[in-house]
Parts: structure tokens; C-alpha cells; sequence
């Protein structure tokens, strides 16, 4: 995970405090819920320049810190080939 990605993250977790931010984060515990997602996908898409695929727009990818950093690099390595 990036900084700039932790950075995002962090603004939309209210419960994570000062706690340390890993792959294994579970966003939901963290304060995250169904309107603060969309939020987020919205600050990632604007402060990242990424777009997630509509398959990536689920719970899976939404569960942990980890799950959703692998669908925005990835996201972010797509659009860098095409």
C-alpha cells in the first residue's frame, strides 16, 4: 500500500484512529460502512486517477485494506498499459 492510498483510507475509517493500517485491516471494523464505500470510491477514483472495474464494486473487494489496494493497483496498472 501506498501513502497516498493510506492517506485516502484512513480519511474514511473513523474508528482506526491511530492504529496501525495493514493488509489485513478489516474496513468494516474500522468505521467503514455502505455510504462511507462510495465515498471512498469516489476520493480513490479522484485522488488515485483510477477507475475500479465494475466487478471490483463488491464486498470482497471492500473487506480489507489489502483486498482494496490490490483492486486499485491493479486498476492502476491496467490503465497504465492501455
Amino acid at each position: 500500500m501506498d501513502a497516498m492510498f493510506q492517506n485516502v483510507l484512513r480519511d474514511h475509517l473513523p474508528r482506526l484512529q491511530q492504529q496501525p493500517l495493514t493488509d489485513d485491516t478489516r474496513l468494516r471494523d474500522a468505521g467503514l460502512d455502505s455510504m462511507k464505500s462510495v465515498d471512498l470510491l469516489f476520493a480513490i477514483e479522484d485522488e488515485m486517477g483510477v477507475s475500479l472495474p465494475d466487478d471490483d464494486l463488491n464486498e470482497e473487494t471492500f473487506a480489507t485494506a489489502g483486498s482494496l489496494w490490490r483492486a486499485v493497483d491493479a486498476a492502476r496498472t491496467a490503465e497504465a498499459v492501455a
